[in-house]
């Protein structure tokens, strides 16, 4: 199958039929001379209400601190020094989630700041913090407004560029559709302005070595260029169940625009972010320990319900939160995989409790949940030998004397 294909999926095109959007900003469309572009951030926001009623969730990853803190500590044009940069991003912070809650706010939208460093997103357990306070945003109806922590990060701990960093907090975040507002309206066979002949690519079914070769390889002027780091993120975002698509962002109201049809280059996903989740916590990770569960729990996880404390009778192996462990019955037959929500010692100290009993044993109010059921995935034989009409007749689906989650 050729990797440049027309629209075959009704998604394409149209952001209203995705849950879970991340849109990302770059730094040109928001400032221009050290100053916000406050019409065109205006016009984002009412794109972003509009989405926010017809049900999707919204994440925005945006540069534009570093350029805004410049403006407002009148730094020289030109390279700045590390120190320079660091202290301009400091400044520009405040400002810019200062714009990012007045143009929401204004339409009934809460904002929150999330400054994210490399090792949030590659370190385990910063990673489950991230994600569980992303998600927490998203339910309670906020807008998280994410950017590099560029006041500590070094041109050896950072990213360095906000495509990449999006496409990580797209799969943080389990999004199905990744938006790269740029000043490019998508992917071409070659650079435009320098081949007359270059073909605008509407959507890309798979990202080949071909694909890879039309954005330049590192170092290249077209890498600088930026499409490079986007081919990137499509390639992050895309195998972990993402849509992803580039589009310009010159004009106002962008999102709106592509919701029109304006011209932007879309990327296929694998598979679902769910499903992608799924196969990578059952056939990836090594499990680094055991849970035994009773039949209520068994009951529980098989009808869709995470896995409670009550539920668990016994432990093995050493692990720490966030890492893999079996679920097995009474009998140690395998049940399925999971992400465990404890350490080690905490998780011994609260099975078999009821959720209530977690802030009482451990002084701090945990998660209800050993592990949620976004977190877990069915063995196939589990999954097999389950009938529909069986669970239906059982009357006790609890977990140990608690009830699911």
């Amino acid at each position: 199958m050729s990797s440049i294909a027309p629209s075959s999926t009704a998604e394409t095109g149209r952001l209203s039929s995705y849950k879970r959007i991340v849109v990302k900003i770059g730094s040109a469309l928001l400032v221009e001379n050290g100053k916000l572009k406050r019409a065109w951030l205006d016009a984002l926001a009412e794109d972003l209400s509009r989405l926010a009623r017809g049900g999707a969730e919204l994440i925005v990853v945006s540069s534009g601190a570093i350029a805004l803190g410049r403006g407002v500590l009148s730094l020289p044009s030109g390279a700045l020094r590390l120190e320079q940069a660091q202290a301009a991003a400091s400044v520009g912070q405040i400002a810019l989630a200062r714009a990012y809650a007045e143009a929401l706010g204004a339409r009934g939208i809460v904002a929150g700041q999330v400054l994210l460093t490399l090792g949030d997103t590659e370190e385990r357990r910063r990673y489950l913090n991230a994600r569980e306070t992303l998600g927490t945003l998203l339910k309670l109806g906020a807008v998280p407004i994410v950017n590099e922590n560029d006041t500590v990060a070094t041109s050896e701990i950072r990213y360095g560029d906000n495509d990449r960093l999006a496409a990580r907090v797209a799969t943080m975040a389990s999004a199905d559709c990744l938006v790269l507002l740029s000043d490019v309206d998508g992917l071409y066979t070659a650079p435009p302005a320098q081949d007359p002949d270059a073909v605008f690519l509407p959507e890309v079914a798979a990202i080949t070595a071909e694909i890879e070769a039309m954005a330049g390889a590192a170092g290249s002027e077209l890498s600088r260029g930026g499409m490079r780091t986007k081919i990137d993120a499509a390639k992050i975002a895309t195998s972990a169940g993402t849509v992803m698509v580039i589009a310009s962002g010159k004009e106002l109201n962008p999102l709106g625009r592509i919701e029109d049809g304006a011209r932007a280059t879309w990327f296929a996903a694998r598979s679902t972010p769910a499903s992608a989740r799924h196969a990578w916590i059952g056939g990836h990770l090594e499990p680094r320990g055991t849970l035994q569960v009773d039949a209520g729990a068994i009951r529980a996880v098989v009808s869709g319900k995470s896995l409670l404390p009550a539920g668990v009778k016994a432990i093995e192996g050493e692990f720490s939160r966030g890492d893999t462990v079996r679920i097995v019955d009474p009998d140690g037959r395998d049940i399925g995989r999971g992400l465990v929500a404890y350490d080690h010692p905490e998780a011994l100290l609260i099975m078999g409790r009821n959720s209530r009993e977690i802030e009482t044993i451990l002084g701090y109010a945990g998660r209800a949940e050993m592990i949620h059921r976004d977190d877990l995935v069915l063995s196939d034989h589990t999954l097999g030998s389950t009938k529909t009409s069986d669970m239906h007749k059982t009357q006790d689906n609890t977990q140990g004397s608690e009830g699911n989650a």
